[in-house]
This record gives structure tokens, C-alpha cells and sequence, in this order.
């Protein structure tokens, strides 16, 4: 139980780091031709879709791909410092609640961005249209939903819905 409890306080930083750092680090590069190429982070990505006019799906990235991943993190952090055991015994046990009914759901879809980055990337590439290439970006963003869903495991009730 020693090196879960050295290794839970690193992992604990080392999750929001790493998404900071996929949120503003390219995920992507394209290369259509030898002088064109695009590496887009995920913040310019929500926010080209926002000036174009797609306001919706700027919307529904944003949620899926930076609120939800923030929200999980302070649960799992709240959890893990206590903070909603000591709510939950003084009564108000919303954060607790939280934690246990909604954080096993997002660590089921945690890794969709992941994942529709590597068909887009796929799907460039065999079309023709374009070379991709994985970038910092996604490989950082990868690594903090991983490692936010092994805390969660590691929090003792990662049972939640199967």
C-alpha cells in the first residue's frame, strides 16, 4: 500500500498537466501538399468551428472534449483529498454523489476523443487526401484520460455502472 499511496499524489498532478498541455499542443498535422500543412490544438479546433459557423458542434466538443475531462479531474481530486468525505458525513453529500454516480460515466466515453482523432488520421491517409501525423497534443490528452481513469480506479469504488 506504499507505493499506491507515493505514486496517487504524482498522478493526481500529473492528469491535469497533461491535459492542459493536449488542450494547446497540436493533435494533428496535415499535409496535403509539400508546402501546406495544419497542426491544429484542440482549443483552435473548437474555436474554428465556433467562427465557422458551426456553433452547435463547437458547443458539443468543447463539453465532451474540455469541460467534462476539468469536471472529472476536480472529482477525483476532491475525492481524493477528502473533501467529499467530510461533506457527505456533515450532511451535504453532493460532491460524493458526483463522484460516484457521475464520474464512471464520463470514464466510459473518456477516451472517444482519442479514438475520433485516430479515424480521422486514418481515414486521411487512405483516402489520399492528406498525410496525418499524431502530434504532442493528442498523445498528452491520452495520457491524462488514462491516467484520470486509473485514479478512479484506484479510489477503492470504481465499480459504478458496468
Amino acid at each position: 500500500m506504499g507505493a499506491l499511496s507515493m505514486i496517487r499524489p504524482v498522478l493526481l498532478v500529473a492528469a491535469p498537466f497533461l491535459l492542459a498541455l493536449g488542450l494547446i499542443l497540436p493533435l494533428v498535422r496535415f499535409e496535403t501538399l509539400y508546402f501546406f500543412n495544419k497542426t491544429p490544438s484542440l482549443i483552435e479546433i473548437v474555436l474554428s468551428l465556433w467562427q465557422g459557423g458551426d456553433g452547435l458542434l463547437a458547443a458539443i466538443v468543447a463539453l465532451v472534449s474540455i469541460v467534462l475531462p476539468f469536471l472529472k479531474m476536480i472529482s477525483i481530486t476532491a475525492e481524493a483529498m477528502g473533501i467529499t468525505a467530510e461533506a457527505t458525513a456533515a450532511g451535504g453529500g453532493a460532491g460524493s454523489l458526483f463522484y460516484r454516480r457521475v464520474v464512471p460515466h464520463l470514464s466510459k466515453w473518456s477516451m472517444m476523443d482519442v479514438l475520433l482523432v485516430a479515424i480521422v488520421i486514418a481515414a486521411a491517409k487512405t483516402t489520399g487526401l492528406a498525410d496525418a501525423f499524431t502530434q504532442p497534443g493528442l498523445w498528452c490528452y491520452a495520457a491524462s484520460s488514462m491516467i484520470s481513469g486509473l485514479l478512479h480506479s484506484l479510489m477503492g469504488d470504481a465499480s459504478g455502472p458496468k
